[in-house]
């Protein structure tokens, strides 16, 4: 079934909207703190950087000018957003299916046929990608919070889409974060191919105290960075193969929610994760490597009281490119490689906390400046996409669908 969102009065009114925003994207004002840096806030914490630039660097201001408008609206509780090959967006919904939208966001149609989802707190149907052969084999691939033994877990799955893109069929999960847990946060639960054609998926650790040690451990898939082949096997390569005490699928571990992951145009892997209060971070990940969650994180507990030993280095654990104190609450990320010169190659981040779609810049893997766009629409950003045609897309939790495109 199509839905048409725009008639009448009703495309009136947004197409007014749509000119006000086109019109003001540029002319807000970044506010800036007296370190020069996007923030403003006080830290939570006293804890000092390991190097210069690690966090709280300099502001940047796009100059180009670009238009901000909203293409759709009433999309529920979208999670992951991604273009098909012929330039729609298929778009995950939290509640257990996904959209198929037409690139001018005009056009709805749901897809049936997806497993049973738990779709509480944090969960629910959440990240997809394309088989890298999708265009002759249709396949694509996606992770939920899937109700398992006592609890639920992370689960990836693939399935055929049916040539009208209304039916998902031949499912199968192909892998499942063990152990099971019985609650309702972080899953972590980003996806992305790399150009072998071998699948990243990152896990988060659940959140609870009782799991939180599990990240530092390695015979299980909790707070961990897999690596695995599209039948959900280990990839060949993988740092840990044979390695006792430690799960094959592993390519990196020790962190805690990464609800962001992508590959640079370089091909290098990035997560960006939520951290406790204060420690957001981004980092990049390396076979084999530690990042130390939960025993190093410039963050703090939510009471206030320290994390573990309250230390933010220790050896044999990587430290974090930049983090947040305050926090961003970051989730999906991206590389844009498209139309604003002046963007490329930068990263963004669709941030839920935070309101806004976070900038970074980046010159030999370092973070050289930071922008936080979109600060004016008070939404909770909730992914990000390099669009296909050139320009940047965004999904809110509010259901809305943006595109920020060069003027």
């Amino acid at each position: 079934m199509k839905f048409n969102f725009f008639y009448g009065s009703a495309l009136a009114v947004f197409l007014i909207l749509s000119s006000c925003h086109k019109n003001n994207a540029n002319a807000q004002q970044q506010k800036t703190g007296t370190d020069g840096s996007v923030e403003t806030e006080k830290p939570n914490s006293d804890y000092k950087p390991a190097f210069a630039g690690q966090t709280r660097i300099k502001a940047v201001k796009t100059t180009a000018p670009y238009k901000v408008e909203i293409i759709s609206e009433g999309l529920g509780k979208p999670w992951g957003i991604i273009n098909l090959p012929d330039g729609r967006f298929l778009i995950t919904e939290k509640t257990g299916f996904m959209n198929v939208v037409s690139s001018d966001g005009k056009q709805v149609t749901k897809i049936s046929g997806f497993p049973k989802v738990d779709s509480r707190g944090q969960g629910g149907m959440l990240d997809v990608t394309l088989d890298p052969d999708f265009k002759n084999n249709n396949i694509i691939y996606f992770s939920f919070s899937e109700p398992f033994g006592k609890g639920n877990l992370t689960s990836v799955a693939k399935g055929n889409l049916s040539a009208d893109l209304k039916k998902i069929e031949n499912v199968k999960v192909i892998f499942r974060a063990e152990p099971s847990y019985d609650g309702k946060l972080h899953y972590g639960s980003r996806l992305a191919f790399d150009k072998d054609g071998y699948l990243f998926v990152s896990t988060g650790e659940r959140s609870d105290k009782v799991t939180r040690a599990l990240a530092q451990k390695t015979d299980n898939y909790l707070g961990k960075i897999l690596k695995i082949t599209k039948d959900g096997k280990p990839a060949p390569g993988n740092p840990f193969i044979g390695k006792e005490g430690f799960k094959p699928e592993i390519y990196a571990y020790g962190v805690r929610n990464p609800q962001g992951m992508a590959l640079d145009p370089n091909g290098n892997l990035w997560d960006v994760e939520m951290g406790p209060k204060g420690g957001d971070e981004i980092n990049f990940i390396q076979a084999g490597k530690n990042y130390g969650w939960g025993d190093v994180t410039y963050g703090i507990e939510y009471s206030g009281e320290k994390v573990g030993q309250g230390i933010t280095q220790k050896a044999g654990t990587e430290q974090p490119v930049y983090y947040w104190d305050p926090v961003i609450s970051p989730s999906g990320v991206t590389f844009y490689t498209g139309n604003m010169e002046e963007w490329k190659n930068n990263l963004f981040i669709g941030c839920l906390s935070g309101e806004h779609i976070n900038r970074i810049v980046m010159k030999d893997n370092k973070v050289v400046g930071e922008e936080r766009l979109l600060v004016d629409q008070k939404e909770r950003f909730r992914d990000v996409l390099d669009g296909s045609d050139g320009n940047l897309y965004a999904v809110t939790d509010s259901g809305k669908l943006y595109k920020i495109s060069k003027q």
